[in-house]
């Protein structure tokens, strides 16, 4: 199935293939398949620009593969992720301030000369 959506590319009439995201706190572009939904702070590129996509010099871009349609989680995936918010939610509400006057938690210490990111890549195991 063909996407609706056109290239981000101004004069480009091809169907789009793939979404570009800028993560601009970590110099970052991320260009993976195509969104499930247009946002409005991505752009939607055909396969030719994605390709073809350069970056500012001290950014880094981050290629996820593009094979053919989006893939779509697995109802198992999601009851994964499903399962995983509301066990850190048990996790913080457990370690939460009260509002009786205690201090609140200190922040972990970092490690010494690591970048704070908050951009991660998960792969798949297969």
């Amino acid at each position: 199935m063909e996407s609706l959506r056109l290239c981000s590319r101004s004069a480009c009439r091809e169907a789009a293939a793939a979404t570009l995201t800028y993560v601009y706190a970590d110099s970052t572009a991320v260009l993976g398949p195509l969104a499930t939904y247009a946002e409005p702070h991505c752009y939607d590129l055909c396969l030719a620009h994605a390709e073809r996509l350069t970056v500012p010099l001290g950014w880094e871009v981050v290629r996820l593969d593009l094979d053919g349609q989006p893939r779509i989680p697995t109802s198992d995936e999601l009851s994964a992720i499903v399962d995983a918010v509301r066990e850190a939610g048990e996790h913080s509400a457990d370690e939460a301030p009260k509002r009786n006057g205690k201090q609140p938690l200190e922040p972990p210490a970092e490690t010494p000369g690591a970048r704070r990111s908050h951009l991660r890549l998960l792969r798949e195991e297969g």
